[in-house]
Parts: structure tokens; C-alpha cells; sequence
């Protein structure tokens, strides 16, 4: 398995594209030895900006760079952006449509050993819901590099969501990615399992075991939230006539939830959401015990598609 930390990537990526770009400044909470914006501090120290331990006044500082015709990258712990931030986020970025990008590490229980209070579960949710912003999960290091100058161009608010873990390579190449445009990664007849981030490659796995069963499993990877792609949800929904959801993200308000409201209002079909459940996550010895521990393991998908296939099929 070919891993590299999405933070990692992502440092390196910023640092690359910024050599490109002029526009980009880059702010962190003190926190850059973590979130890898070091690696543009080094490149480029003139337009990296250090706020220091205030997260809310990290984003007013972004917003008045980008009002100043910057395009402003913001760093810091997905946690305490989402949470600590939030007023700022909702005020000064989203309502006021500012041209800021948030750069979310730590997402999701990648930072496994410090616990829930910096476990982030809900910023998916949070952050879908505040109009006009973006929600972009990237799958795997590839991506991160393929999604940095399409943020970069995108005028608006945009949340990119990152691990501090490794993530397993699922693409092979540079992908070509677009804002509210989702990734076929396999086709199949019997389900269609829907997911973000670490997630699809584990429902790779679910679906290669699922094969064995004689279940054809379709992969569609949903690194953009929000917009989502709705036209691909519902070609699924039509095609296969089961949806799982898989997503490193509580079950309320994030992937699932946005694909629930699709199927829902358009297509009705057997769903099952692969997720954290309405609790808080324990501490665990590394990221992929505690993922497993937590209901997200492959064998959680399998199960999942079983499910609905069964459902489908009148079981």
C-alpha cells in the first residue's frame, strides 16, 4: 500500500502551486510543523502569515487579505476551525462570499491518540450547511494535488478536508477533478456504495470481497459534499437500485445525509449509511484500529451492501 499522509501532500502541493501563483498567502494557528504549511513558509516566508493560538482571528485575518485581492489559504486543525471559528467562518466568509479556502487537517479520527475534543466528526456537516461554501474530501494524495489549483481558481469559500494519517494511493495517475463532480472508481449491477476520503479505499476492498459473493458492487467516489452530484447519485440509484454510504464523518449531516436528502426527494431507494454513529469516539492506538473499532472497516461496508441487497431484492 503506497501511503502518503494527505497533510503531507498537501503541504508540498500549496508549496508547488504557490511558486505558480503569486495571488496565494498562506496562514496557519501555529500549528504549521502539523498542517505541513511549513513547507510554504519555507518557499515563500514574505506570504505566510502565523495568527498564532486564535483560530477565529485567523479568519478574520484571511478575509482581510482576501479583500486586499490575496487568495488566501487558511490552516489549522479541522476540529477548531469548524468549532472555535465558526462565527467567523459563518459571518465574515460564508454570508459575506469572501474568496478564502480552508485548509481542514487533522480530519475526521485521524488524529486518533488526542482524544474527542479533537476527533472531527461533525465538520462536514457544519460546514455543508453554511451557504455558498464548498465541501471538497479529497481520496488520496493524487488528488490533493489535482484539487489545489482547481480550489485555487474556484471564486468563493472552499473547505478541504484533509487527514493527518496515511492514506492508501487509489488513483493511479493525476485524476482530473471539478467541483460538484463525483469519480467513477467500478461499475457494478446489484449496489452502488457512495464514499469520501479514506473511505473509498476501503470500499474498493468491500467491493473486490463482495465480487467473491457473487454481489457486483459499483464505487463512486464523492470527494465534493458540497456541491453534490446529484446527477450521479441518482444514475446510481436507477442502475443499481442500492445505496451505501461510506464516509469518516458522523452518519448525521455528512455524505449520507446529503444523499438521503437526494434520494429522498427525487428516487427512493434501500440505503445504508456506513459512519459514525450518534456518539462520541473512543481513543485509539492508530488510525486504522480506531476506524475499524468505530463501525468503518470493511467488513462494516460488506455488510452495508448485504443489506440493502437483500432489501432490494425483498430480504
Amino acid at each position: 500500500m503506497n501511503v502518503l499522509t494527505q497533510r503531507e501532500a498537501f503541504g508540498r502541493a500549496l508549496r508547488d502551486f504557490g511558486a505558480q501563483n503569486e495571488k496565494i498567502v498562506v496562514l496557519d494557528a501555529d500549528t504549521s510543523c502539523s498542517t505541513m504549511s511549513c513547507y510554504f513558509a519555507d518557499a515563500f516566508p514574505e506570504r505566510f502569515f502565523n495568527v498564532g493560538i486564535a483560530e477565529p482571528c485567523l479568519v478574520d485575518t484571511a478575509v482581510g487579505l482576501a479583500l486586499g485581492g490575496c487568495i488566501p489559504f487558511v490552516n489549522a486543525f479541522s476540529a477548531l476551525l469548524s468549532l472555535r471559528a465558526l462565527e467567523q467562518i459563518r459571518t465574515c466568509v460564508a454570508y459575506a462570499q469572501t474568496n478564502v479556502k480552508f485548509a481542514a487537517s487533522y480530519a475526521g479520527l485521524s488524529d486518533y491518540k488526542d482524544g474527542p475534543t479533537h476527533h472531527s466528526i461533525m465538520d462536514i456537516g457544519i460546514m455543508r450547511m453554511l451557504p455558498g461554501m464548498s465541501v471538497i474530501v479529497p481520496t488520496d494524495a493524487l488528488e490533493i494535488r489535482a484539487w489545489v489549483p482547481v480550489i485555487t481558481a474556484h471564486i468563493g469559500p472552499v473547505f478541504l478536508r484533509l487527514s493527518r494519517a496515511g492514506t492508501a494511493n487509489v488513483h493511479s495517475t493525476l485524476p482530473a477533478v471539478h467541483i460538484g463532480r463525483g469519480i467513477m472508481f467500478r461499475t457494478g449491477r446489484d449496489v452502488s456504495i457512495i464514499c469520501a476520503g479514506a473511505m473509498v479505499y476501503r470500499a474498493m476492498q468491500a467491493a473486490q470481497s463482495l465480487a467473491r459473493q457473487g454481489i457486483d458492487a459499483a464505487v463512486l467516489g464523492m470527494p465534493c459534499i458540497k456541491p453534490l452530484d446529484q446527477g450521479m447519485v441518482l444514475e446510481a440509484a436507477e442502475s443499481t437500485g442500492a445505496i451505501v454510504t461510506a464516509e469518516e464523518h458522523s452518519i448525521l449531516g455528512g455524505l449520507g445525509g446529503a444523499v438521503a436528502e437526494v434520494l429522498g426527494n427525487h428516487q427512493p431507494v434501500p440505503l445504508e449509511r456506513v459512519g459514525i454513529q450518534d456518539a462520541f469516539a473512543m481513543t485509539g492506538p492508530d488510525p486504522e484500529t480506531l476506524m475499524d473499532a468505530c463501525g468503518l472497516g470493511v467488513s462494516d461496508i460488506q455488510k452495508a451492501c448485504q443489506r440493502v441487497f437483500n432489501r432490494k431484492h425483498g430480504g
